[in-house]
């Protein structure tokens, strides 16, 4: 569940930092074209003198009109010719239609001093409130301009912190996918392992003893009975039982090999599997494992190990299984039971 939420949460702040990319992508590009509406609407302001200047001196200056035309109507609808962006700002669109409507009225002066000269008209006058509109065009652009940076930065402030929460909520997930792993492994030991041998335990041992698909190469399978744990229990009580149990498991699994595969049963029972084997190695172990267990006992003053053993391998047999070798390996282990216990038994433990 904690994994989940953590998955989730990771998942909104990389599509927040893709959002904040692409806005700051969006605003870095549109501040570019903001920066051609400031140069163009500073540039009518500026042209426009130049017009009055040449118009008062009687110079006409119809090619340079037009052109300031097609600026405003370009600041104001946007412009494929020039490049000029459309600017969505109500105060700035406010401030360029009154520039523009007073433009019509300093052309039509400038008419009027085409036919009357300029010192019978007001075109300085009117020019000088137009420059002044002009100038309040610029400054709405120019605040415009400056908005969209603030936010900008803000953003850029935001992106980093918002990586850094990317990175936390991920290094937050590896961690806890680690402790799940973590957690999921001693799950799956506990479910797999005996867990007072450390062994693979009975459910891992049927998956062998039930397989009925034919050995493809010399398998041998042993079935291995404590001799003598419940009158040890019975006698002694448990922790010395057990501690036969676990004593018997190690000296199993140190003689088998890392290779091959040794599990507890149940009970007293351990099954073992040699892999590529021969009857050679199969009494090659047996003889390791009995020296071990004599080694043992000699050395113990407490425990004294003995089993009870049945093999089979699968050379001996036509398309053997694990399931027909464990079945005879189960059958001649208890004939090895009952021959030793028919020669009469003692517990094999001193105090």
């Amino acid at each position: 569940m904690k994994k989940s939420i953590i998955s989730i949460i990771n998942t909104i702040t990389i599509g927040i930092l893709l959002i904040l990319v692409s806005i700051i992508l969006v605003l870095t590009n549109k501040l570019q074209g903001v920066s051609r509406v400031i140069n163009y609407a500073g540039l009518v302001r500026g042209a426009t003198q130049r017009v009055v200047k040449l118009e008062i001196s009687g110079l006409e200056s119809n090619i340079l009109i037009h052109e300031l035309d097609t600026y405003l109507d370009e600041l104001k609808n946007g412009g494929t010719s020039d490049n000029i962006i459309y600017i969505d700002d109500k105060n700035f669109q406010d401030k360029l239609k009154t520039q523009t409507e007073y433009w019509e009225i300093l052309k039509e002066e400038i008419l009027f001093v085409r036919k009357n000269g300029a010192e019978n008209s007001n075109i300085i006058k009117i020019s000088e409130e137009y420059f002044d509109l002009a100038d309040q065009t610029v400054a709405a652009v120019e605040t415009y301009s400056n908005n969209t940076l603030k936010i900008v930065n803000i953003l850029e402030i935001l992106t980093p912190v918002d990586i850094c929460l990317v990175i936390s909520f991920f290094i937050i997930q590896v961690i806890l996918n680690r402790r799940i792993e973590k957690d999921k492994k001693i799950l799956e030991k506990q479910a797999f392992y005996d867990y007072q041998t450390g062994l693979p335990n009975k459910y891992r041992c049927e998956v062998f003893i039930n397989d009925s698909q034919f050995l493809g190469e010399p398998t041998a399978c042993f079935m291995f009975d404590l001799n003598d744990l419940k009158l040890t229990n019975d006698t002694y009580g448990h922790v010395m039982g057990d501690k036969l149990i676990i004593t018997f498991a190690n000296v199993l699994k140190e003689t088998i090999g890392y290779f091959n595969f040794v599990g507890r049963f149940g009970g007293d029972e351990f099954i073992a599997v040699m892999y590529n084997t021969s009857k050679n190695d199969v009494r090659k172990f047996l003889n390791d494992l009995d020296e071990k267990i004599f080694e043992f006992n000699q050395q113990s003053e407490t425990i004294k190990l003995s089993y009870a053993c049945g093999w089979a391998i699968s050379t001996d047999y036509f398309h053997s299984t694990y399931k027909t070798l464990f079945e005879r390996a189960d059958e001649f282990m208890y004939d090895n039971k009952r021959l030793k216990k028919s020669r009469g038994y003692t517990p094999n433990i001193k105090i």
